[in-house]
């Protein structure tokens, strides 16, 4: 888990960095770095420490609708993950996702209790018969990518599933601190506590790219009251 050290380590270096940021990256990475702030409290509890770096993540690749309305959630964070990739020169992600976590991110590609198409079936929609079938290619195809060394496939792979994961927490579909399925939730939140101060530095370091405005901006006479 992410510590409150850490967490406030990455503040304070938003707050020499910021004076360089346009608004829109201030804002993402103001209200990213709060959420991770949050989750850091949660060192003995892996559903709320996953539910809190989600929306970190999320503040941090949210962009306004109305530009991105035609583009699919999971759209918008894989084209996010490429775009922090190719800015990824030290590969501190690849490390990562190469030395640090390999076991963990197989055992939740390989998980078919966070695979879309294993519960569009359970749920009885039309067309997924075949979700066997489609896991073990998403599985091959993960693998391939691990003989490669090809981070953005696996991530893209590993977010899918994770994304899977958040929706099952967020609605309702799974129980807090239940029995079953702990794996992937502490796994999950694990991982994103790594990966996620990451992506902000990531950020942070690339002002000049042109970060677009997030989802719910700053309106009117607040503005000055969202930053500290």
């Amino acid at each position: 888990m992410i510590t409150e050290s850490e967490a406030n380590h990455l503040k304070e270096k938003q707050r020499v960095l910021r004076g360089g940021f346009q608004d829109s990256l201030g804002l993402r990475v103001h209200r990213a770095i709060s959420w991770l702030q949050r989750a850091a409290k949660e060192q003995d509890d892996p559903d709320a420490s996953f539910v809190f770096l989600w929306i970190a993540f999320n503040s941090a690749y949210s962009q306004d609708i109305g530009i991105a309305y035609h583009v699919s959630e999971k759209g918008r964070f894989k084209s996010f993950l490429s775009t922090l990739l190719s800015f990824d020169q030290g590969d501190r992600v690849k490390h990562l996702v190469w030395t640090r976590f390999p076991h963990e991110i197989q055992l939740i590609l390989e998980n078919p209790y966070v695979f879309g198409p294993f519960w569009s079936f359970h749920n009885g929609i039309e067309g997924h018969d075949d979700w066997s079938l489609r896991l073990g290619l998403s599985v091959k195809t993960a693998k391939q990518a691990l003989a490669e060394n090809d981070t953005e496939r696996v991530l893209n792979e590993l977010f899918d599933r994770l994304y899977v994961l958040r929706n099952q927490i967020i609605h309702g579909g799974s129980t807090w601190a239940g029995a079953i399925n702990r794996a992937q939730v502490r796994d999950g939140s694990e991982i994103l506590a790594s990966l996620v101060p990451v992506f902000i530095e990531l950020m942070m370091e690339n002002p000049g790219h042109p970060w677009k405005e997030p989802i719910y901006p700053v309106i009117g006479q607040w503005k000055a009251d969202e930053f500290d």
